[in-house]
């Protein structure tokens, strides 16, 4: 069994759930600009990420979607716990057959990942960490549906599939506005980038850059602290 994972305003059980709390969701939920409205929240896991989009922004209204009925009942118990229940509702359902009556300002997911690497046998954990049930095209494709003209889309993504999602986003009119560049610590190269789309090709690309850790582990950058320190117990 795992200890539920403490935040300021929040705990996240994790005992029966496939994709566990981990340093991705709380740099995406920390990081992604958030458009007043409405959010979507793309294989919620846990909800973590709900759960920190309605800690940043006191009148969002969320919708979190999982396709893995362990997770999504999971992310049920995290947010009928939480405060902001009223403003968040989970389903059950991939992002290929989610059809609301509305569509998003905002859209957020920490998607399956490791396209090019080799897949374990599919049990729950593979299936949460592998892209076979939720291929980046479709991802792509159902969130150009999903969301408004004028709405930000933000995902983290292992370094090495970057290149081929921006160009396959740029193929649906889903344009790179904002990326940022994750380093584990200060000695090892950059292995997450976090990305931030919309509708709408600007002028130029905001770049960044961020350091999780110093030489030393669970000794944290200040810009790390900075960027999620409203969120842990202690950092």
């Amino acid at each position: 069994m795992s200890a539920p994972f403490q935040f300021k305003e929040f705990s996240v059980e994790q005992e029966h759930c496939a994709m566990k709390v981990g340093t991705d969701g709380v740099l995406l939920g920390a990081w992604t600009t958030i458009k007043s409205g409405s959010a979507l929240d793309i294989g919620t896991g846990t909800g973590l990420i709900a759960l920190m989009l309605a800690q940043r922004s006191q009148n969002l209204i969320i919708d979190a979607i999982d396709i893995e009925k362990s997770a999504y009942f999971q992310a049920e118990i995290n947010i009928n716990k939480s405060k902001w229940n009223s403003r968040i509702a989970v389903h059950h359902s991939s992002l290929q057959s989610f059809y609301p009556n509305k569509i998003f300002d905002t859209i957020i997911s920490n998607p399956p990942f490791f396209v090019k690497s080799y897949q374990p046998p599919q049990n729950e954990r593979a299936i949460a960490r592998h892209n076979e049930q939720l291929s980046f095209e479709d991802l792509i494709i159902h969130v150009v549906r999903l969301l408004k003209p004028d709405g930000i889309f933000s995902l983290i993504l292992p370094m090495n599939e970057a290149v081929d999602f921006i160009c396959n986003a740029f193929s649906q009119g889903l344009f790179l506005n904002r990326k940022c560049e994750v380093k584990p610590n200060l000695t090892k190269a950059t292995k997450r980038i976090l990305l931030e789309f919309s509708k709408t090709k600007p002028n130029t690309v905001i770049e960044e850059s961020l350091t999780i850790e110093t030489e030393k582990r669970h000794y944290y950058t200040e810009d790390y602290k900075k960027l999620t320190g409203n969120f842990y117990l202690k950092l």
